[in-house]
């Protein structure tokens, strides 16, 4: 089992910045490769961006191009997501996912989901 905490989230003005956090532990050896996903009011989860754990190759969404970064410090267990220029669409739940065997950027190829941050941004 994996066990992720995510962190960072709140409240932003547009044109504004945070950094996510998503700290896991447990059989972290194990870990393929970490996600962002989010999830806005009344649709689907979709990924944000995704790192490949051990050669830190990345997938990233057309959406976030040049305003998100996804980072992760395998020393600590820790993935980040660094997100620039926030504009009132990036309003969601921001999850953090880990898989084990595989990644891309549908969620079925997650196994592990932290509870989520809340990412709210006025306009």
């Amino acid at each position: 089992q994996v066990q992720l905490v995510e962190s960072g989230g709140g409240l932003v003005q547009a044109g504004g910045s945070l950094r996510l956090s998503c700290a896991a532990s447990g059989r972290t050896f194990s870990t393929y490769a970490m996600g962002w996903f989010r999830q806005a009011p009344g649709k689907e989860r979709e990924l944000v961006a995704a790192i490949h754990w051990r050669t830190g190759s990345m997938i990233d969404s057309d959406s976030v191009k040049g305003r998100f970064t996804i980072s992760r410090d395998k020393t600590k267990n820790t993935m980040y997501l660094q997100i620039n220029n926030l504009k009132p669409e990036d309003t969601g739940i921001y999850y953090c996912a880990a898989a084990g065997t595989t990644w891309g950027t549908v969620s079925s190829a997650y196994d592990y989901w932290g509870q989520g941050t809340q990412v709210t941004v006025s306009s």
